[in-house]
């Protein structure tokens, strides 16, 4: 069996992050409907609920994320790369801050942009880290 070092124990815990933070959007955007059907306000309780999972997680995906960076020698990558990570780290950035206007808001309008701009920054930034 392979060692498990400290790089294991960091790479799994941002991937656990990442796994409820994004995994939880999908998975909540595909219940709407269904939480729907069980009353007026039970989508915004189930969101609450989850909500107690993804901003610990959100959390951890920025902690580990500063520790992955710091892992890294950025004088010895390339431009390129360290424009993906930048780019990376602004969508990280632009899912948390739509994810909590989703959250905290009452118009309709700012709730549908907020959790499609949610939902696509944590793709993006999920995508781009696969490259990285």
């Amino acid at each position: 069996m392979l060692p498990v070092t400290i790089n294991t124990l960091r790479i799994f815990l941002h991937l656990l992050a990442v796994a409820i933070w994004v995994g939880g959007m999908l998975t909540l955007a595909g219940l709407v409907g269904t939480v729907r059907q069980l009353g007026d306000d039970a989508p915004r309780r189930v969101a609450r609920q989850f909500n107690r999972l993804a901003w610990p997680a959100y959390a951890v995906v920025w902690a580990t994320g500063i520790w992955n960076v710091l892992s890294v020698d950025l004088t010895a990558v390339s431009l390129q790369y360290q424009i993906t990570l930048g780019v990376k780290l602004v969508l990280v950035l632009a899912s948390g801050i739509a994810a909590f206007l989703h959250a905290e808001v009452s118009s309709r309008v700012v709730l549908a942009i907020g959790g499609v701009v949610a939902a696509a920054g944590a793709l993006g930034a999920m995508f781009l880290g696969v490259m990285l």
